[in-house]
């Protein structure tokens, strides 16, 4: 099995790589500048984060095909929105194989950081031969991986210019006379597409392991999420807090988060940080193999 995860993650890096030319321009934009109607309007799209995920799964998934078909693999997309994962990776030739694949996409908070939620730490994380809220159970695949996208949403003057009308006068040439636009709304006439914003750009594309991107905080409020680390370089680079502790680590840690209890100062608490598991478990010598960049402060 070990083998398969090697050619796995080398053909997910290298598929990796070459995302970014396929849904960017050389200036960095994004090529999707809106949807079109059959009167040839161009409604231009909102940077809402939930809107541009969703496109943006859309946009690649022609790639993440090609690059299945490539590697020997069928897909299983999960079959309700909030299973895990969004897509199941089958080797063709041994179904023993599995690979689970998650889509992350988030904008940057500043030209450093960004994060996402790297799925529960509760349900089918805990118990891995049940099929609950997952499309096969969690130890039934031998990988688990995220790819990320970041991205770095434009600067409008006000909400309402993300969603603007236009008609480009490219396609009246390629495609005949533009049509006069159903109801009332004001429609911008252009030269060509490239004229429209697009309301993302600056793409960081990255595949890792989850267990090598996470931190040992939770990723979403009261949410049983497990968070991932925030540093842009660190998170394509694989360099989590867990990263040089191991993958047992991770999963002891996060089946255990905010349910096992210590006694500290004369006072039980419950463990929430990769300091305090390590000092439960009597492994304070391995303080020095925690990536502390990305974990909580150690008090």
């Amino acid at each position: 099995m070990d083998k398969y995860k090697i050619e796995f993650e080398t053909a997910l890096n290298e598929f990796v790589n070459e995302l970014k030319r396929y849904v960017s321009t050389d200036t960095g934009d994004w090529t999707i500048k809106g949807f079109i109607d059959i009167y040839k309007n161009i409604y231009t799209i909102s940077s809402d984060t939930k809107i541009v995920s969703k496109i943006l799964e859309i946009h690649i998934f022609p790639e993440i095909l090609r690059f299945a078909e490539k590697a020997g693999y069928k897909i299983i997309l999960a079959e309700h929105q909030n299973w895990y994962p969004d897509l199941t990776f089958v080797h063709k030739q041994n179904n023993e194989v599995k690979f689970a694949l998650d889509l992350k996409t988030t904008f940057r908070r500043n030209r450093t950081t960004a994060g996402f939620t790297l799925g529960s730490h509760g349900g089918y994380f805990k118990e891995r031969d049940k099929d609950k809220n997952i499309q096969i159970p969690y130890n039934q695949y031998i990988g688990h991986y995220c790819l990320g996208i970041i991205y770095t949403r434009a600067d409008f003057d006000s909400d309402l210019a993300e969603t603007e009308i236009f008609q480009v006068n490219d396609l009246s040439i390629q495609y005949g006379e533009l049509q006069d636009p159903i109801g009332e709304r004001q429609v911008t006439k252009i030269d060509n597409l490239k004229s429209i914003t697009s309301v993302i750009k600056d793409f960081d594309f990255f595949a890792a392991p989850k267990w090598k991107i996470a931190s040992d905080s939770q990723g979403s409020g009261n949410t049983a999420n497990i968070g991932s680390i925030k540093d842009i370089e660190d998170l394509k680079a694989g360099n989590g807090v867990f990263s040089k502790l191991g993958e047992n680590w991770f999963d002891e840690y996060w089946m255990n988060y905010g349910s096992a209890t210590m006694i500290k100062d004369g006072r039980p608490i419950k463990i929430t940080s990769i300091w305090e598991f390590l000092e439960f478990k009597g492994r304070e010598d391995l303080f020095e193999c925690v990536v502390a960049k990305g974990a909580k402060r150690r008090k």
